[in-house]
Parts: C-alpha cells; structure tokens; sequence
C-alpha cells in the first residue's frame, strides 16, 4: 500500500479496498503467483486486467463526485468492478465478451458482492435501462467519449475514462453540469482499445 500512497492514492477508502479484494482470483492460475505486482496482467481475449494502482486512481478520481448509482463500461475480469462496488450503492457493468461475463459473474458471487449487476453487451451503447449515472469509468480506451454516454451521465455526474488511440492516450475527468461539460488531462495511459459490438 505504501507504494500506491507515493504514486498519489491518498483516499484510506481506496486503500483499504485495493487491500482487500483478492486479485489473485480476478486472473488464470497460471498467473495468480504475479497477481499482486503494480503491473497489468492478461485476461485472455486481448484484454488484460490493469495494474492496481489505475485501478485506485480512477476509483479515487470517480468518489470525488461521491457517486450513488455507477455505470462501468468493459468489465474485463471484474476486478475494477469489485473494487468500485465497495462505494456505491448500484453499480452495472457492461461487458462485450460473453466467457469474460460469465467469469465475472462468478468471482463477483465468490466474494458476496450484491450490488453489481453485469451485463453482456456493446459499451458503445452505455445501458440506458438504468440511466441517468452519477458516474461512468471506462475501462478500455474510446478514440472519444461516445455521445451515448455523455447523455445517460447525470448532471453532477463525471466520466473517467482513457482516451485515444495506440500510445497516445490520456486518462480525462469529463464533469457534467447544467451549464454544460468540462473535461481536463490526469495524464498518459495505455489501455486496450474500446470495441464495439459483443461477441
């Protein structure tokens, strides 16, 4: 945890529940003996499980907004969604690859957690059926924010997210309000790339 709070974790909240969702069951066997390196990790599927301390910051970013119901766009493992479900009351996730869905599902049942529901379907399309949110995290990186979900965010509402293309990513805070949106940089990322449809 000492490492996360020099790269800038300072929320205890975070820490704590980077500290005690088991990462080692959010990844394959084989890989669980790596689980707890500040490293990503793959999940199979070209997709890969991020490294803790993403994790805490994009979390720690999103509670600033003290967010109630949560959208999560691409729940990967279910490892960011385990750690964010320790701070809303309802949290969906959408999910494009059905076997990754079906893996979620299971870890989310292991350690009891009630208050994510995940769904298998395109993050392109967000999940209106609950909308409006208090806030979005995007796990994979969009060329730009679909307008789809600038819509079903709340006002009061932020979306984090990467954003771009290859090496050219930025992590954005996207705040909606009345008078309209305003975005700023947190700084460089590399995710895999947001994609459409589901399979």
């Amino acid at each position: 945890m000492e490492r996360l709070r020099v790269q800038g974790i300072t929320e205890p909240s975070v820490l704590a529940a980077i500290n005690e969702v088991p990462r080692h069951i959010f990844v394959d066997e084989a890989m669980a003996q790596r689980a707890y390196e500040d490293t990503s990790l793959p999940i199979g599927f070209n997709q890969t499980l991020s490294q803790p301390f993403i994790v805490a910051l994009m979390t720690q970013i999103l509670l600033e907004v003290k967010p109630r119901v949560v959208l999560e766009v691409g729940t990967g493992s279910g490892y960011q969604t385990a750690v964010l479900s320790k701070f809303c009351d309802q949290l969906y996730s959408v999910e494009r690859i059905s076997d990754l869905v079906k893996k979620a599902r299971q870890r989310l049942r292991t350690l009891s957690i009630d208050n994510a529901t995940i769904y298998h379907s395109d993050g392109f399309e967000g999940l209106e059926r609950h909308a409006p949110y208090d806030g979005i995290l995007v796990t994979a990186a969009p060329k730009e924010i679909p307008q789809v979900l600038l819509d079903q965010l709340a006002d009061g509402g932020r979306i984090v997210a990467p954003v771009g293309l290859d090496l050219n990513q930025d992590l954005k805070i996207i705040d909606k309000s009345e008078n309209g949106l305003v975005e700023r940089n947190v700084e460089k990322v590399r995710f895999v790339p947001l994609v459409s449809g589901k399979t």
